[in-house]
């Protein structure tokens, strides 16, 4: 606590009451337009009365309020951002490069986690249009968004990133997650591979779906069969990832690699991987760090988190300045970058 003096002034700051323009003219005693003039930047005010003027805004602190100009253009500058989680390393990248894009059209990007959870990613997207938004940016958790109908007709730009819209046409940047993954079970097939074990996300998620499609097109592809025993789909969690891990390198007859569906199941086989004697053969995709230090590297299937979020961003903001187009899908191709761990062969 700071004791005052007696006779010494004290001025008491109430929290959430910001200095207005009434309040910069009265101190730098000049009317209410001189300082708007000052503010906006408009001709017509000498300099010595600007210095005023900005000596005043400067001791009070004052930032101009932007919600007059904004209703009278319509637009509020702001964009949102609706991710899956923000702490999955995955979706960094992704974010800066919509903030990036969005600073460069002087926006604002505001965001928030749905938790793969579909009723708070629809709260969240509906509390963003509360607070007018000019756009969306979504990686969808649930498979209808219809509630986001009304929005869009009513100017809403949306553009969903990572997995498609369900049950409206929208804009979506997609990876190519059914190319990916069959280049990845290609890749263990090349190298001497016929049991090939994938381990994958929640049914029902877009991208789980197709790169469990990409992963069967190879093994048809090949002429091997997939067996049921091979597949495990469900929570990223460690807990199901290592049992179903387990399950497959214990069997009768093991799978001698496996085929990772996203950085997170990855790293808990690589954890699995880590405790047993014998080397097998791994491709994860998504691309994860220090997944080059390890001995040996993870072989992974990279998709471009940023170039994702620029593509999604940019096509958001050519919307907003009135491409008005039929809705689009842009698919963004991945890459295989091999390390060593999906080089390796069957054992003999």
């Amino acid at each position: 606590m700071t004791e005052t003096a007696p006779g010494t002034a004290t001025t008491s700051r109430r929290y959430g009451t910001r200095p207005t323009m009434k309040d910069v003219a009265a101190r730098a005693g000049v009317g209410l337009k001189t300082v708007s003039r000052v503010v906006n930047g408009e001709p017509g005010v000498t300099p010595d009365t600007e210095r005023r003027v900005r000596e005043a805004i400067t001791a009070l602190g004052f930032r101009r309020n932007d919600s007059a100009r904004i209703l009278r253009k319509g637009r509020t500058a702001s964009i949102g951002l609706v991710l899956e989680d923000l702490a999955d390393p995955f979706y960094g990248p992704l974010s800066r490069a919509v903030e990036e894009v969005a600073r460069a059209h002087g926006a604002l990007l505001i965001n928030g986690s749905s938790a793969e959870d579909p009723e708070r990613e629809q709260e969240l997207v509906l509390a963003l249009c509360a607070r007018r938004v000019d756009g969306l940016v979504v990686i969808p958790a649930g498979r209808d968004h219809r509630y986001l109908g009304p929005e869009i007709a009513a100017g809403v730009a949306t553009v969903f990133v990572d997995r498609p819209a369900g049950r409206i046409d929208a804009d979506a940047v997609l990876s190519d997650s059914f190319g990916g993954a069959r280049d990845g079970v290609a890749h263990l097939i090349a190298h001497g591979h016929r049991r090939i074990g994938f381990i994958g996300d929640q049914p029902g998620i877009h991208t789980a779906e197709e790169r469990l499609r990409g992963y069967r097109t190879a093994m048809a592809e090949a002429g091997l069969p997939v067996e049921d025993a091979w597949v495990s789909l469900g929570p990223t969690d460690p807990a199901r990832v290592r049992a179903a891990t387990a399950a497959m390198l214990d069997a009768p007859e093991p799978v001698t690699a496996l085929f990772a569906g996203n950085n997170r199941v990855t790293v808990t086989v690589v954890r699995v991987l880590n405790e047993r004697p014998a080397p097998v053969a791994l491709v994860g995709f998504d691309d994860f760090e220090l997944a080059d230090l390890l001995s040996p590297g993870i072989t992974v299937i990279a998709q471009d988190a940023a170039q994702l979020g620029r593509t999604a961003a940019e096509l958001l903001f050519r919307r907003l300045d009135g491409a008005g187009a039929e809705p689009r899908r842009v698919v963004l191709p991945t890459r295989l970058i091999a390390r060593g761990s999906g080089e390796l062969p069957p054992p003999a």
